[in-house]
């Protein structure tokens, strides 16, 4: 069985994990932010592949799980790993698994290789770069909370000064 929450030190993410690993991040992190919430979500996630791997006809149904998913996690500002929102159409919401809801091609555009995906529902196009090197930003190290520069504590107050002065400046000339 798969699930779908990815726990980072930023904060926590949806993404694929088998349950064992799962149950590991929840236990190494019991400070989740709307555990609830991300406990639904995977849930309707995994219930979506379940209905179309029971029955492949069944489109509507998972569609209304993956709907329901993006509207918690979009009502909830929850952030949704790249590789979940690949399997989810943009346009009607349904699960893309390929062969089933989806076709998968791979074409060469402009010299280079592209994974083109169609939504057998409605019809959208995606187009993934096939490059070996690239690397989504949520996987580079800068993306992550840890390395990224500290804010000063104390905020300096020449800028109000400055903003103030310009203010000033302004009315003057408009007079």
């Amino acid at each position: 069985m798969i699930s779908a929450v990815k726990v980072e030190s930023g904060g926590a993410r949806l993404a694929m994990h088998d349950n064992k690993s799962l149950l590991s991040l929840f236990n190494m992190s019991t400070q989740i932010k709307d555990k609830e919430a991300f406990q639904r979500i995977n849930f309707l996630y995994q219930a979506a592949h379940c209905v179309l791997a029971q029955n492949p006809e069944n489109v509507a149904l998972a569609r209304f799980y993956c709907h329901t998913e993006k509207m918690i996690s979009k009502r909830l500002v929850l952030r949704q790993d790249p590789s979940i929102k690949r399997t989810i159409c943009k346009r009607c919401s349904s699960l893309l698994l390929p062969g089933v809801t989806c076709t998968v091609r791979q074409k060469k555009h402009r010299g280079q290789r592209q994974t083109v995906v169609r939504c057998l529902s409605c019809g959208l196009i995606k187009r993934f770069l096939s490059n070996p090197n690239y690397k989504l930003w949520c996987e580079q190290p800068e993306a992550l909370l840890e390395n990224q520069p500290k804010a000063d504590i104390n905020p300096q107050k020449e800028p109000k000064e400055k903003e103030t002065n310009l203010m000033n400046e302004e009315k003057k000339t408009t007079s």
